[in-house]
């Protein structure tokens, strides 16, 4: 048979024109130009292809002389089902004798008929462009000219512990968002997006979700972007891939040693001995208790101890000659 129209559009034989709409629309939204910018060709070749499929398979007299003869029935090799052979000479049924820029407006119906554009060429030039389509049909240009636009990317914070980021985990998000119907409609529905946190994540790292936006009329859908933001925690700060924790000691602790107790945010116990004398600004670096890194995750950054001595409101005399005397 050549070439399979069916299999382009990815679709049964026994397709209706919904089905043909819908695929039709689906591949469209994939494959125009601008979503393939780095092989603009290979996209333009694929745009034709589906094309001609949907104009050939949503016509029933060429349908019918494609589903008994192939291409050969669509070009008068053979005749075309019902006319009892030829007549005439050859009957042939041209690729394309409807316009592209009608078929895109009978499938999409982008705009209002109320505001005089649909189905007219002012719509018509407004969705695709009547430069692209001379372009698309002849196989020349970047096919790329007045491609429906994409709307503003959707943000949503996606607010984590810190205990999440640093073990990883996986959430469940509920959104509610609008998809237009094969009548350009837009219905209501509601998915589950599972987001998969990796260990070591950042704050402001991007999680995005192509064209789960709201649809409209005359905009491909926007993408949906999860933002990572992080919550305060309790004992922990994070900096970089490093943990901080401030403990608060006195005096004498600083000067003559310390012992400091953290609980990992994977559940272990460290005890650490200091035997150093501790200044104000004196940090005890623990290697390896940090984040983990997002690129190596069996690596981690170091706990670092920094520690807020409480010195005495009041001292003694004895205490002060004792000082003076060390």
């Amino acid at each position: 048979m050549g070439v399979d129209y069916y299999k382009i559009l990815r679709v049964d034989r026994s397709a209706n024109g919904d089905d043909l709409k819908k695929a039709y629309r689906k591949l469209v939204m994939k494959w125009h130009p601008d979503k393939k910018l780095n092989n603009k060709k290979e996209a333009s070749d694929k745009f034709k292809q589906i094309f001609e499929a949907y104009n050939v398979l949503t016509d029933p007299q060429k349908r019918g002389a494609y589903d008994q003869y192939g291409e050969e029935g669509l070009k008068g090799q053979a005749p075309p089902p019902g006319t009892g052979g030829f007549s005439g000479g050859p009957t042939t049924f041209p690729v394309n004798p409807r316009s592209p820029d009608d078929i895109i407006s009978e499938l999409f119906r982008f705009m209002d008929e109320t505001d005089g554009r649909a189905g007219g060429s002012t719509f018509r030039r407004g969705v695709f462009g009547d430069e692209f389509f001379s372009s698309f049909m002849s196989g020349g240009g970047d096919g790329s000219a007045n491609i429906p636009r994409k709307g503003a990317a959707i943000v949503r914070t996606l607010l984590c512990s810190l205990k999440d980021l640093y073990k990883g985990t996986r959430k469940k998000m509920k959104i509610s968002r609008d998809v237009v119907d094969a009548n350009g409609q837009p219905i209501p529905v509601q998915e589950i997006l599972p987001i998969e946190i990796k260990p070591g994540w950042k704050k402001g790292t991007k999680i995005t979700f192509p064209e789960k936006g709201n649809e409209q009329r005359g905009l491909m859908p926007a993408d949906l972007i999860f933002i990572i933001d992080e919550k305060p925690h309790s004992v922990f700060r994070r900096d970089n891939n490093d943990l901080i924790s401030t403990q608060g000691i006195s005096l004498v602790e600083a000067l003559t040693g310390y012992v400091a107790q953290l609980t990992t945010l994977d559940g272990r116990n460290l005890t650490i001995p200091i035997n150093s004398i501790m200044s104000p600004s004196y940090e005890e670096v623990v290697e390896g208790e940090g984040m983990p890194i997002p690129k190596d995750p069996s690596k981690k950054g170091n706990l670092r101890i920094k520690f807020n001595i409480k010195f005495p409101s009041r001292m003694s005399s004895k205490q002060k000659i004792g000082f003076r005397n060390y």
